[in-house]
């Protein structure tokens, strides 16, 4: 397989993840490809030098790549799996970036053996969507997550490392799709569901307040960030990782309620053992 340098790379989706990584990859391989479904959108990432060409038929798009990025929101890229394989050249990476990844990498086993699929999801981004914010400095330092099929080569796995080193990310190499799901269900998936239950409590209780804006505090800025994420992307991720995430809002719930009772009681000792001991915690993950 060829290296990245050596590649042409095809991006399928120019938003804000697959704009992005097409920029972070432009001049560091043999030619950017990108596919979008509007001139407008091509025409504009040629503009800000994200690609240095692009189409809005997938077939042409498809024809000399080396390496194709499925950057779209998680149905979308199941859809293109299923429809793509028999486009895709001889010895061609497929990798996505898809949040959710069981079915994904279901669907990935079924394509052509001509073909080497490889699951990815790059773990950043930003409550903004589109080609107008993409920043070729997204990925830098953030992890990248690959997860390889029984079927996908050494080689295949070592190109995907690649890649993710050429924007600037650090590849996480995870075997099993669905422990990949059960750690993001918890960890990423989980805190944007909270985000806007937070934003939904503050709305029904003291927006009619004309205060209540000027005095937020950061904490509720930060904290509820992530609620303002395009919908269409994380409707996606929800509809396909619902087991994980049920079980991630079951095990919350349970601590907040008890944090709940710890409140109605009134006690200091328990109050300040249980804050004491959420504090430690998130200083030993954030050291």
């Amino acid at each position: 397989m060829k290296t990245i340098l050596e590649s042409t790379v095809v991006v399928v989706g120019l938003g804000l993840m697959g704009g992005s990584l097409a920029g972070a990859l432009h001049g560091k391989c043999r030619k950017v490809v990108g596919v979008a479904r509007r001139t407008e959108t091509i025409n504009r990432a040629v503009s800000q030098g994200l690609i240095d060409a692009g189409t809005t038929d997938i077939e042409s798009g498809l024809r000399e790549a080396d390496t194709i990025v499925l950057a779209t929101p998680v149905r979308t890229i199941i859809d293109l799996v299923r429809e793509i394989g028999p486009l895709l050249p001889k010895g061609a990476l497929l990798i996505d970036l898809g949040s959710t990844k069981e079915e994904i990498v279901g669907n990935m086993s079924a394509l052509p053996t001509h073909v080497q699929p490889l699951g990815g999801h790059p773990m950043c981004g930003k409550e903004l969507s589109g080609i107008s914010v993409a920043d070729p400095h997204l990925y830098l330092g953030k992890t990248f997550i690959l997860v390889p099929l029984p079927r996908t080569t050494p080689e295949a796995v070592d190109l995907g490392r690649d890649l993710t080193r050429t924007i600037g990310a650090t590849p996480l190499v995870l075997d099993d799709a669905r422990r990949h799901d059960f750690l993001v269900g918890t960890l990423s998936h989980l805190p944007y569901l909270l985000a806007c239950a937070l934003v939904q409590t503050a709305d029904a209780t003291t927006s009619e307040d004309p205060a209540a804006w000027e005095i937020v505090a950061s904490g509720f800025r930060d904290t509820s960030r992530v609620a303002a994420s395009a919908v269409d992307m994380m409707s996606d991720i929800i509809l396909t990782n619902r087991n994980e995430i049920l079980g991630a809002l079951q095990e919350y719930s349970s601590h907040l309620s008890e944090l709940g009772q710890l409140v109605k009681d009134g006690d200091e000792q328990e109050i300040r053992q249980a804050l004491s001991y959420a504090r430690e915690k998130r200083m030993e993950m954030f050291p």
